[in-house]
């Protein structure tokens, strides 16, 4: 069949990109023959698959924003949203930083975002590239701008795939840079360089390996521990029992991925547990369906589970 989709009064250039890149990037999702004539785009292959692109060019113009190229993970998460018939995109939990406007991709993620915004202690739950740190980080900043808090706090266990940091060079806080270069780059994604820098000089934007956070008490502050499948129990209750007034906390993790010893059990997963049933904790769980990364991490993410079902049935 032959379908087409009008594109007249659409952000064309804002959905398809510099050069049209992103119209190669439907082209290797879907199966059918994809071109554009003009304002209007043809499409050549199974009728299914032209409700899903219709479907999809739906949640494109809604979601594209004048004067705002979209990204491949933009495209790839509407189509696999409009695969999920989830259309509309979740107007109330969009977050306003310095540099873009960001929208949940997934109805998990809207729910985390709601969370983020009304519990005090939210966990966060699931493979990599699910949106846990990075929207975390959105309404950090969203409470920093609207002065609900009065600085944020970001840290992580210095714990990676079993390397040690003896055998790194520098000193300590050399040797603990790398570890938290990912929380710097959520922070560079929504905030200008300058206004980081400056931030993190008068100690209102803060990033430190957990640690640092041994003897505190942080009140009026946005906390973000990231990582949280590599700390111990004890570093995890230490880390909770920091909490001060007015304080808002996200413990995000993948506890597929724990690099401790095996002789040492993960704090969060621990935690996950026994703090299932208090009030003003929230859990929020992802799965590969809310990856919004490059297409081929889904596909990681479901041989790995399919391996380790594998494994377990032995």
């Amino acid at each position: 069949m032959e379908g087409i989709i009008s594109l007249k009064k659409s952000p064309l250039k804002e959905i398809l990109g510099l050069a049209n890149k992103n119209l190669q990037t439907l082209k290797e999702v879907f199966n059918g023959k994809i071109y554009i004539r003009g304002e209007e785009l043809f499409f050549q292959g199974d009728e299914k698959e032209f409700e899903i692109l219709k479907k999809t060019f739906e949640i494109l113009k809604k979601e594209a924003r004048e004067g705002n190229f979209m990204e491949k993970e933009e495209i790839i998460s509407a189509v696999d949203r409009a695969k999920r018939g989830e259309t509309d995109k979740q107007e109330k939990e969009y977050i306003i930083t310095p540099k873009k406007i960001i929208y949940p991709k997934s109805k998990n993620q809207a729910r985390y975002v709601e969370a983020l915004r009304t519990k005090d202690i939210v966990f966060a739950i699931g493979p990599a590239g699910t949106g846990k740190t990075f929207l975390a980080v959105a309404v950090a900043i969203e409470f920093l701008r609207s002065r609900k808090v009065e600085r944020i706090v970001l840290t992580r266990p210095a714990i990676e795939a079993g390397e040690s940091l003896g055998y790194l060079p520098g000193d300590y806080k050399e040797k603990v840079a790398p570890y938290l270069t990912p929380l710097y780059d959520a922070l560079f994604q929504m905030f200008p360089f300058d206004k980081i820098r400056k931030y993190t000089d008068a100690g209102i934007i803060e990033i430190a390996p957990i640690a640092y956070m041994r003897g505190r008490t942080l009140s009026n502050a946005f906390i973000i521990l990231d990582e949280a499948q590599n700390t111990t129990s004890l570093q995890m209750k230490m880390f909770l029992t920091r909490i001060g007034t007015f304080t808002k906390v996200a413990v995000t993790g993948d506890i597929t991925q724990i690099d401790l010893p095996r002789s040492i059990p993960s704090g969060m997963k621990i935690a996950m547990d026994i703090l299932k049933n208090i009030e003003g904790i929230d859990f929020c769980t992802f799965d590969k369906n809310d990856v919004v990364r490059h297409p081929i991490v889904k596909k990681i993410i479901e041989a790995y589970e399919k391996y380790e079902d594998k494994e377990r049935t032995k």
